[in-house]
């Protein structure tokens, strides 16, 4: 495992943005792990986290993008904090691009935050955690729309590797085969328990063996067919 990915699952767990228990979620699953990138409050924080997404996106997308596209709502400090990183880290001015979930009619008009994009325009999409990847159902016209523009990956933080909407791959392998882009992330479930699994932080250990059989019995249930 890279460096940067075990860096960053220790990331994630010291600002509790990733958690272990019990939970629900959106998609009405009942899960023993879950990632809230809402917890990213700080300052260093999301200029940490950018420096993961931008460091990510290099070693899967190279740099030969213009624009990094942020969903609203939680992908706006995402774009604008790895926008910034990609800057400091490899010294190219990235446009930063969001949406807003209303059509905004005076001043600043239109849908969109940030740059506009413009016919040419190389697109990188950003965002926290796709589940099911509905969210791409939004997203993607709204990108599209804005001119001749190409799409060229996704990044999210976590690949939480169950299944999408369709029911056997996952989340980014539909996104792939639906849109024609690849979907990556900084790091996947399996890493995340690689790096845990009976290992302490901060002198507890998060991933014990009893939490290591929920997340076996969640995945019989919910995880992915490999592709």
């Amino acid at each position: 495992m890279e460096a940067y990915k075990k860096e960053f699952i220790d990331f994630m767990v010291d600002c509790q943005v990733l958690k272990f228990g019990d939970f629900t979620l959106k998609s009405g699953r009942k899960s023993p792990f879950f990632m809230n990138a809402g917890a990213y409050v700080t300052g260093t924080q999301l200029m940490k986290l950018g420096e993961y997404y931008a460091t990510a996106i290099h070693e899967n997308f190279g740099d030969d993008f213009d624009v990094l596209f942020g969903p609203a709502y939680k992908g706006i400090p995402l774009s604008v904090a790895t926008t910034i990183a990609y800057a400091k880290l490899y010294g190219k001015e990235i446009r930063y691009c969001s949406n807003r979930k209303e059509v905004k009619d005076h001043g600043d008009t239109g849908i969109l935050l940030g740059s506009k994009m413009k016919d040419g325009d190389r697109v990188v999409m950003i965002e926290d955690v796709t589940t099911s990847g509905k969210s791409m159902e939004e997203t993607v016209p709204i990108v599209k729309a804005q001119g001749d523009v190409e799409i060229i990956g996704l990044m999210v933080s976590l690949n939480r590797m169950e299944v999408g909407l369709g029911g056997e791959k996952s989340a980014l392998d539909e996104i792939k085969e639906k849109y024609g882009f690849e979907a990556r992330a900084i790091v996947s479930m399996a890493e995340v328990v690689e790096a845990l699994y009976n290992k302490p932080v901060n002198g507890a250990v998060l991933i014990d063996d009893a939490l290591k059989a929920r997340i076996d019995e969640y995945y019989e249930q919910y995880g992915a067919k490999e592709v």
